[in-house]
């Protein structure tokens, strides 16, 4: 469904990508792991339009999203929920979820606002509330519903948990499990690298800009290397 092609990407000069590929096959939930800085944000930009590549491709179904504008890259379904969830916080609840359909652009729903309220009923509950008067967590729920208003095929996720008390964490996660069983196709930025590889089906891990190790989530889970750099364990003793 998705396919990155040794993609460069740079911020004022400075390169933070370095010919990155990765796929996504539909009807998977893929995470990205790596520590802050490391250019995970930066490659979900590069995928939704927001930072245009210096070189390679980004094929969506076969073709090339790479220079497409952002607003049309999500009225083809492929919707981005941001780091900093990034709601309006002067509208209320239920305007910031009606405004996720603009994306629809003559798409139909695949999700309804009742459906978005059964998932989190707290969004229900405060539906007439400004969206900036929410707790964290609920800002994140919010963030998540507004982008299922606009009917996603491909769902990207950048750090869901930050910020989050772990019962928060758990229903955060416990959704994207449900969704991505539903056939919704996700990727997943997430620093909590544990989390992301026990609910993922494959996993890509990016260090300064590149691509160092890929595989199925619970095999690189068990790899010592793995282990030690980014799930916090330590080198194993011998």
């Amino acid at each position: 469904m998705l396919e990155l092609k040794n993609i460069a990407a740079s911020y004022s000069g400075i390169k933070a990508l370095h010919d990155v590929s990765l796929t996504v096959q539909k009807g998977e939930m893929v995470a990205l792991i790596g520590a802050n800085g490391a250019g995970k944000s930066t490659l979900l930009n590069c995928i939704s339009g927001i930072v245009k590549p210096v070189s390679g491709s980004i094929d969506l179904e076969g073709v090339n999203i790479a220079s497409v504008r952002p607003w049309k890259i999500s009225q083809s379904g492929l919707l981005q929920v941001p780091e900093g969830r990034q709601i309006l916080p002067e509208l209320t609840v239920l305007e910031n979820l009606q405004l996720g359909q603009t994306a629809l652009s003559g798409r139909a729903p695949t999700y309804t606002i009742d459906q978005v309220h059964d998932m989190f009923p707290v969004l229900h509950e405060r539906k007439s509330q400004r969206a900036g008067s929410l707790s964290g967590g609920e800002q994140q729920m919010l963030a998540i519903g507004r982008a299922l208003m606009g009917a996603p095929r491909l769902l990207l996720l950048d750090e869901p948990s930050l910020g989050l008390a772990p019962l928060l964490v758990q229903k955060v996660f416990d959704t994207l499990q449900a969704l991505n069983k539903t056939g919704l196709t996700i990727l997943l930025v997430e620093q909590n690298a544990r989390q992301a590889l026990n609910v993922t089906n494959r996993a890509y891990v990016l260090e300064q800009g590149r691509i160092v190790h890929e595989g199925e989530s619970r095999v690189l889970s068990e790899d010592p290397d793995v282990l030690a750099h980014y799930l916090g364990l330590g080198a194993q003793s011998e």
